[in-house]
């Protein structure tokens, strides 16, 4: 039987999260496959992704100032957060439940209204910058 100041040790080591570069490559693995799924099951998050394909390049052009290209290209990333969040959200709410109930179409509600607030301000940031 191993004496418990080893045994401490022994269970502290193999028992730890990861730290450091470890835990950054684990967290870059389970973002990319975040990125990988909602890509695969959102059609809207896709089309925006693609958006955001052409849009970036064209907005780094257009932006006659670092400070404009900036704010051309960082609500694009914005509508693509939200978006994310918002299919976050739909996920949960579908696997508690497949029920109607109040509480589950609001949070579904408001998450789709955060997504249309983020294209708003996209689309008013590049209309105010660019004309």
């Amino acid at each position: 039987m191993p004496d418990e100041s080893t045994l401490g040790a022994n269970y502290m080591t193999e028992n730890q999260k990861p730290t450091g570069i470890k835990k950054l490559w684990s967290a870059s693995i389970y973002s990319a496959q975040g990125l990988k799924a909602c890509y695969q099951s959102e059609y809207a998050f896709r089309l925006e992704v693609w958006l955001a394909v052409f849009l970036v390049p064209i907005g780094y052009w257009l932006g006659e100032s670092s400070i404009e290209k900036v704010l051309l290209i960082c609500p694009i990333f914005l509508v693509l957060i939200v978006e994310m969040l918002n299919s976050a959200i739909e996920a949960v709410v579908d696997r508690v439940g497949l029920d109607h109930h109040e509480l589950s179409g609001f949070a579904k509600d408001v998450a789709s209204a955060a997504v249309l607030l983020s294209l708003i301000i996209c689309l008013f940031t590049w209309i105010i910058i660019l004309l």
